[in-house]
């Protein structure tokens, strides 16, 4: 059963998309104008955690930095968005309570998005912090990658990439809610349709046909889905169980088991799309987080108990 948190974000977003029943579709600008806030605000503000603005090697980032963190292990976070909204400060606040629970840096990446920069920007950018960090001297076993939405795509992306260019793979990847599936093809898309508060298959469209601006929406980097995904890094997926995009992670998941891959997933029972970003304000992302934080530690070799939050 949903908690209390859960189910009075629930009605709140019921109360949006009705007040808004009717209206014209919003401009990308007022999406991002109404969308960047509320990201930005669904997590607490973690304590003992600094942010600190970094250029890394020509892409802007934030350092999320928790107090006693090890330095030499470091989180790459892509945020979500669907590609064209979002920043690395949106998703700050989230991050910041993983980096705490897992006990060492995350990088929250500000990557180019679209229509501005179509693909293959977003992934330019990742690959540029990937090899920036490598740089810094973080040993990539010492490096996971994860996002959330379009950064959870991201993130898969990223770790083909890494794979193709012969790069050393990084310890782990972490999407949550995945995008993988440009061309909103899971059944979810039709059967999660009347729970999922957030996302729907006409957004995501719109959404698909300004991050690939005329190219094929079946090319690996853009859609995971259609990946060879052998030889990846170990990946663990998050979805919840009512979204849309349920069927991407399931078909990630699945995907990535056939293709060798070592992968775990765990689906969230009643709950939203990326519920993680609630953080501090709901039970369930709290205990999301914690089991990220649990199968990461001995990815990134952090030995010792958890630490406290």
């Amino acid at each position: 059963m949903a908690s209390v948190q859960a189910e009075q974000m629930k009605a709140a977003m019921r109360a949006t998309r009705a007040n808004s029943a009717g209206t014209a579709a919003p401009s990308l600008e007022q999406m991002r104008e109404l969308a960047n806030p509320m990201m930005a605000a669904m997590a607490t503000v973690p304590a003992r955690v600094r942010f600190e603005a970094v250029d890394a090697g020509g892409v802007p980032a934030i350092w999320v930095v928790p107090e006693g963190a090890t330095t030499d292990r470091v989180i790459q976070y892509l945020h979500g968005g669907g590609y064209v909204i979002g920043t690395a400060a949106t998703h700050q606040n989230m991050v910041g309570h993983l980096a705490a629970a897992t006990g060492c840096r995350a990088l929250s990446v500000d990557y180019r998005l679209a229509p501005e920069h179509p693909h293959p920007a977003a992934v330019d950018d990742s690959m540029t912090v990937y090899e920036w960090l490598l740089g810094q001297g973080i040993d990539a076993r010492h490096i996971a990658v994860s996002g959330d939405s379009a950064g959870g795509g991201l993130t898969v992306a990223t770790l083909i990439a890494i794979r193709d260019r012969g790069l050393p793979n990084p310890a782990a990847g972490v999407p949550m809610s995945p995008w993988i599936d440009l061309e909103a093809t899971g059944a979810s898309m039709q059967h999660k349709a009347d729970v999922d508060l957030m996302v729907g298959a006409a957004g995501l469209k719109m959404m698909a046909d300004l991050f690939l601006n005329g190219q094929s929406a079946h090319e690996p980097l853009c859609a995971p889905l259609h990946a060879d995904l052998a030889g990846i890094a170990p990946i663990y997926v998050q979805v919840g169980g009512e979204e849309t995009l349920l069927d991407d992670a399931t078909r990630l998941a699945t995907n990535a088991a056939a293709a060798g891959v070592d992968v775990r997933l765990d689906v969230f029972p009643e709950m939203q799309h990326v519920f993680q970003l609630c953080a501090g304000n709901m039970p369930e992302a709290d205990d999301a987080i914690a089991r990220i934080a649990a199968w990461l530690r001995p990815k990134l070799s952090l030995s010792g108990s958890l630490p406290k939050v």
